[in-house]
């Protein structure tokens, strides 16, 4: 059994909605009773509420569930009471989170998610499964790899929980990693251009999830992510290095978060449907041989959602490995290729 946490949130429905696309029927669930159940009932479907803050409420709204789909961010907040309670329950764990700090957070409860033979699973969506299994794939090109980069652009615009997440960090420095460690940089530490097949792109570094996860997949000491961007955001990511203790104020970040809520909950259908994601990648090695490839996908919203479905029917299947996981160690560098709409070119 699946269940869906977090399911009145933009992701959370879209994930729902594949689910039901995949003649899946899982049990929804939430802290709001009345927004759960109008979601649940015209699908006929079992709903349970539960607070995250709430141990036992939480163990009840597990019973009998094989795997939770975990969608309620920020992640930062909100990952550690589900997987708390997933390892009480022995029940396997799958998030859509791109936080740095959830994924080692999560990493470091390796040992006890085995014990438990639970397999913790955090970033199932766009954050990290392409960039995931492309790092993987590179890595297997190139065995002797010592330093990755990627880079990704594309996309429909952000839903209110992206933004809200975005804002909770505004102020905060980049990280990259170098000899195995993460390390701190400033906001738009390097630039450069990047070719993703359909131009050249303007691209800088930022603190994307895969500077933790695409260490455990690939053992690769030094690695570095990048999104392409427009020059003027280049500006304002260098000029935060000086504001970064106003962006942190608790007044400022409260501002934010008010804008982001007059928002719509995230793009339309027709967006998602026009958006395209594409992904670069590189290893090199220590005597200067390179590996690249390009990876193509559907939006990445609707990406999240086929991804942390097919993640799901994998566990339901008997394929989940206990511990902490990244997509590719579960599933494989091949995971992402099931999604329709995806291409992979190695240059």
């Amino acid at each position: 059994m699946i269940l869906i946490y977090g399911v009145t949130g933009y992701t959370g429905r879209l994930v729902l909605e594949e689910c039901l696309a995949a003649g899946l029927r899982p049990v929804v669930a939430g802290r709001d009773a009345s927004a759960v159940r109008a979601i649940a009932e015209p699908h006929g479907l079992e709903w349970r509420v539960a607070s995250l803050d709430n141990s036992v409420a939480l163990d009840a709204a597990l019973a009998g569930v094989t795997v939770v789909i975990h969608c309620a961010g920020p992640f930062a907040r909100t990952s550690r009471p589900m997987a708390d309670a997933c390892l009480r329950n022995k029940v396997h764990y799958l998030d859509i989170t791109g936080e740095i700090a959830v994924f080692e957070s999560l990493a470091r409860r390796d040992a006890e998610a085995k014990a438990a033979g639970v397999m913790l699973l955090p970033g199932s969506g766009f954050d990290v499964v392409p960039s995931d299994c492309l790092a993987a794939h590179l890595k297997a090109r190139l065995p002797a790899a010592t330093s990755l980069v990627l880079a990704f652009y594309g996309g429909s615009g952000l839903s209110r929980g992206t933004a809200t997440t975005m804002a909770e960090n505004a102020g905060g420095p980049g990280a990259i990693r170098r000899g195995g460690r993460i390390v701190p940089v400033p906001p738009a530490w390097r630039t450069r251009v990047v070719d993703f097949g359909s131009r050249q792109r303007l691209t800088m570094t930022i603190p994307w999830g895969d500077v933790s996860t695409a260490f455990y997949s690939t053992g690769i000491p030094d690695i570095e992510v990048y999104a392409a961007v427009h020059p003027s955001s280049v500006r304002m990511m260098r000029l935060s290095r000086f504001i970064g203790p106003v962006l942190r104020t608790a007044f400022v970040r409260r501002q934010l978060v008010n804008a982001i809520n007059r928002r719509p909950a995230g793009p339309s259908a027709e967006a998602r449907a026009r958006g395209r994601a594409q992904l670069w990648g590189e290893v090199r090695d220590a005597a200067g041989n390179t590996a690249t490839a390009r990876l193509e996908t559907p939006d990445g919203y609707t990406l999240t959602a086929k991804t942390a479905v097919l993640a799901a029917r994998a566990v339901l299947e008997g394929r989940a490995m206990p511990g902490y996981q990244t997509p590719s160690r579960a599933f494989g560098a091949d995971f992402i290729l099931a999604v329709p709409g995806t291409t992979r070119t190695d240059l």
